[in-house]
């Protein structure tokens, strides 16, 4: 079960999903407030979804690849950017051992002493609370002392006011009592005044004309009448005391939750001991259950096999102090067998688990000095791996096994080795093409084996032989240099293949390719857009993209004839174009400007009647 957990926090840690939130109740509505109405048709609204506090997904990691798979991407977290700066970050950063970093961690053990079961009494309770304010001021508490201080406050506050509504009910209580007696008092005759009856003159036997006696049944109904109605206003009031009761209670329990949540996800797992023995003591009532999301239940449920309580995060947090504490102690041990890639690995688990443990922070810099040496050499190592740099590559794994006892060379020995084969068999499928005279064959045997390996010794020496023995080479050049100064680009394009190979022993023919290739692709792209603006209508705009080319490329053929054929269809547009540009070189504003909106009316996306229109008004209305 610890070992899920801990495969769930790397997860959640290599991702920096360092916050957490949980479903808390909204605020009751004051006491006497209308109930909503129904819906129509009798049925209840649906509930509004409740967002989990990791997104749609929970991370998976899987340990024997080291690849974690979130929201439908895969991340090594050990070959991952955000997590190579972190970790050698740390490994360059000196010893907490500073008087600020001993004070603070004697505040923080002080605080776990005053807490603990045997000793959370109420007087080290508020001990321990005032302890929260100096532990918060230190910057690698980051202020989360101080947010579990407020939320202490902000249960002691719920509390006080539970016990005011506990009392004012109690005082409404009695009060209808004394109406529920009334009651009983008037419904059997015996009222508290007999003399409180109305009467006229002479003892209230008036004649005709000065008014009727009240009739006593009539007066007891109008008594019981308001006692029982200030009896239903009593217990109204007492119910609504209650519920906002229940609801402060309830409030105040899952905000403190979601914070000890929030302190396990950020791996201050120091602060979420403090959490659980703090709220053990606020609460007494029993109840350790979370309120949290689905997926957050899902997650320590299925780490710890339990639903989740506080008793179930308080273990977790302390499995993972524990597995921390473990984790330096065989980092240690490691480093003096001089088995840096363990020792690495053990450094880099202990760093993602308990990055603000104390353990961690005590490691001295020396010690993590000569991981970082292993760390940046594999990370090379990989990087090399990566672009096929398998030369380099060879040379980082020789160093490794020097610095590293037990480094595993066997999956870099073993791609370098089959990249090697592979190279040599296609160099030599390319030596058996030339045989035969299969121009083809070879050309494509060679592109394979560049890309198999780029810079492979054997790559070279063999195509050396190979044209030095055909002069294929020489004249590939000697046509390659023709093609680039009758700047005929696309004759290079054309037979692209053959001049990749030949000019891949001579940089800076290599590097005029590959500027030729560039400027190729972005003609093509030019084409391809006109091509498709023509197809659905737009002869302007797809004369406009060549056109845009052909101001960088003027020599190219097959745009100077797509461009020709363009302006043919769309002519009614160039020639606006055309007079507005001519006009303007004139300097007849007025004529070149109306032109340039004829042309912008004709096709309003024109990007060259806008610029024409930009040119020609600033030129009119100069900025001051």
């Amino acid at each position: 079960m610890a070992s899920h957990a801990s495969l769930r926090i790397l997860a959640l840690s290599a991702l920096g999903l360092c916050t957490a939130s949980a479903q808390v109740p909204d605020v009751p509505a004051p006491a006497g407030a209308p109930a909503p109405a129904p819906a129509a048709g009798g049925g209840a609204a649906k509930p509004k979804a409740v967002g989990s506090p990791f997104g749609q997904e929970i991370p998976v990691l899987d340990p024997g690849s080291e690849v974690m798979t979130f929201n439908g991407k895969n991340w090594n977290i050990s070959n991952n950017r955000i997590f190579q700066a972190r970790f050698e970050k740390f490994l360059n950063a000196p010893e907490a051992t500073t008087g600020d970093e001993a004070a603070y961690r004697q505040i923080i053990d002080r605080i776990l002493v005053l807490l603990q079961p045997g000793n959370a009494t109420v007087q080290n309770i508020d001990a321990a609370f005032r302890l929260l304010p100096y532990a918060g001021r230190y910057d690698i508490d980051a202020n989360h002392c101080d947010t579990l201080g407020a939320s202490v406050y902000s249960v002691w506050q719920a509390q006080r006011n539970v016990s005011r509504l506990a009392n004012a009910n109690d005082s409404l209580e009695e009060a209808s009592r004394k109406l529920e007696w009334n009651i009983g008092a008037v419904s059997t005759g015996d009222t508290f005044s007999k003399g409180t009856q109305p009467s006229g003159r002479n003892g209230g036997n008036q004649k005709n004309g000065g008014g009727a006696g009240v009739n006593p049944a009539s007066r007891s109904d109008v008594q019981t009448a308001g006692y029982s109605r200030r009896l239903a206003e009593n217990l109204a009031a007492i119910k609504a005391n209650q519920v906002k009761k229940e609801l402060s209670e309830i409030q105040a329990k899952v905000e403190f939750q979601a914070m000890m949540v929030q302190f396990f996800l950020q791996r201050r797992f120091q602060h979420v001991i403090m959490a659980t023995r703090f709220y053990r003591a606020l609460f007494t009532d029993g109840d350790t259950k979370l309120n949290l999301g689905k997926d957050a239940t899902d997650l320590f449920a299925k780490s710890s096999g339990m639903p989740p309580t506080v008793s179930v995060i308080d273990s977790m947090a302390n499995e993972m102090m524990r597995d921390v504490r473990e984790g330096v102690k065989a980092f240690d041990f490691l480093l003096v067998k001089n088995e840096m890639q363990g020792a690495t690995m053990r450094m880099q688990e202990v760093f993602v688990t308990g990055e603000y443990m104390p353990e961690v922070r005590l490691v001295q810099r020396d010690k993590k000095r000569k991981c970082l040496e292993f760390a940046q050499k594999s990370y090379q190592l990989i990087s090399a791996l990566d672009v096929r740099d398998y030369g380099r590559a060879e040379g980082l794994v020789k160093d490794l096994k020097k610095v590293a006892n037990d480094f595993d060379d066997s999956k870099p020995t073993q791609a370098i080795e089959a990249a090697r084969i592979q190279s040599r068999m296609l160099l030599a499928k390319a030596r058996d093409a030339l045989s035969r005279d299969d121009k083809v064959t070879m050309e494509k045997a060679l592109v394979d084996a560049a890309e198999v390996w780029p810079n492979n010794p054997e790559f070279k020496e063999a195509t050396e032989k190979i044209f030095k023995q055909t002069d294929v080479l020489q004249d590939a050049l000697r046509e390659f240099d023709s093609l680039v100064g009758k700047r005929d680009y696309r004759g290079i394009w054309n037979d692209k293949v053959r001049f990749i190979a030949a000019v891949a022993v001579n940089p800076e023919r290599k590097q005029t390719l590959e500027k030729v290739m560039k400027n190729i692709e972005t003609i093509e792209a030019s084409l391809m857009r006109a091509e498709e603006m023509s197809r659905t209508g737009n002869q302007a705009g797809a004369w406009e993209s060549l056109e845009r080319a052909y101001g960088d490329f003027p020599d190219d053929g097959k745009l100077n004839q797509q461009r020709a054929d363009m302006t043919t269809r769309a002519s009614d547009f160039v020639k606006m174009i055309h007079t507005a540009e001519e006009l303007e070189k004139r300097e007849q504003v007025g004529s070149s400007l109306a032109h340039f909106l004829k042309a912008q009316k004709m096709y309003p996306a024109s990007d060259f009647a806008r610029d024409g229109v930009a040119r020609l008004v600033k030129l009119v209305l100069p900025e001051e």
